[in-house]
């Protein structure tokens, strides 16, 4: 970890905090439980154990892996509907083939990014390829689910192909980090991810000694997530480390930082918030809505075939015979 880095001496970095910035303090430090997901993989809960109210937009967040496959072991998903929100998967290491009922669909793989808008209704297949079955190999992501505002519950499916180059690449004041920017601003620095909900996504890797500190809106909420290795947030250095969540409160700037100088690895966090929607949220399965009744109408639809079908010649999961 990580497959995009970068120099960051040649890099931009990001403007130091101002006389009146203030740091967000650490209000909740939770460790994700693990399991496993679609036909096996494993995964770590990030989410678990928060409230609703302090992770809004966003629904739901697993670490894939990461886990060194032997040959044939790699695992992934059947096809599956979504309503109601999009799914980001993230590749940080390793595989996935995804393909869907609207035409979209690529190989995901070493830093790039898939941004589905499941909007009104898809179906979708998250698996590895052939190759990556046949040889194992490490394999490591993030799956985020963003809610949608009951205004964009039904919005015409998207699918984005976000390249691991794509992403906007800066550097900590200090040098000591690197910050990869997949959607939102940060200090005039864009994304490339193009999201209905207000968000930031970000991962950085911060080396021993170093200390990032970047902007955040103050109408965003601001979690902070350990992909590996250890270090500490906030204000008064919180330790913090693989598995956890950290749950920041008001203020008008982000801190994390590597663990001294000389000792351990590098940190790795993905940092993220949105504007919260404070819309009811009724989560059943793959749906997302407003209510009771609107989840059993997708359902309805689903099983109506409304979301379109499973295109000729799929990929399909490979404990069934599947191929790409």
């Amino acid at each position: 970890m990580p497959a995009i880095t970068a120099d960051t001496l040649t890099l931009p970095r990001l403007a130091p905090a101002g006389p009146g910035d203030t740091e967000r303090p650490v209000r909740s430090i939770t460790t994700g439980p693990t399991g496993y997901e679609g036909l096996g993989f494993p995964v770590v809960r990030a989410f678990a154990g928060v409230s609703t109210a302090d992770l809004d937009p966003f629904i739901h967040m697993d670490q894939m892996g990461a886990v060194d496959y032997q040959p044939g072991e790699p695992r992934g998903t059947d096809w599956h509907p979504h309503r109601g929100f999009e799914t980001v998967t993230y590749m940080i290491d390793g595989t996935f083939a995804h393909q869907d009922s609207h035409g979209g669909g690529g190989l995901i793989t070493d830093g790039a990014t898939q941004w589905m808008t499941a909007g009104s209704g898809i179906l979708h297949i998250e698996t590895p390829p052939a190759e990556m079955v046949k040889s194992g190999g490490l394999f490591h992501g993030i799956q985020l689910w963003v809610n949608l505002p009951k205004k964009d519950k039904f919005a015409t499916p998207r699918y984005q192909s976000i390249e691991g180059t794509d992403a906007a690449l800066v550097a900590s004041d200090d040098g000591g980090a690197l910050l990869r920017i997949i959607a939102g601003e940060i200090d005039g620095h864009r994304g490339p991810g193009l999201t209905h909900t207000p968000i930031t996504l970000a991962h950085a890797t911060i080396e021993p000694g170093a200390r990032l500190s970047i902007p955040w809106r103050r109408d965003f909420n601001a979690l902070v997530y350990v992909l590996s290795g250890a270090g500490s947030v906030g204000p008064v250095d919180h330790p913090i480390r693989s598995r956890q969540l950290a749950v920041l409160g008001a203020g008008d700037r982000i801190t994390v930082a590597g663990q001294p100088a000389g000792r351990g690895t590098a940190l790795d966090v993905l940092i993220l918030g949105g504007r919260p929607i404070r819309e009811p949220v009724f989560h059943y399965g793959p749906f997302v809505m407003n209510t009771r009744t609107e989840v059993i109408q997708a359902l309805e639809d689903y099983q109506a075939g409304k979301f379109r079908s499973i295109p000729p010649n799929a990929v399909m999961p490979h404990d069934r015979g599947g191929t790409l």
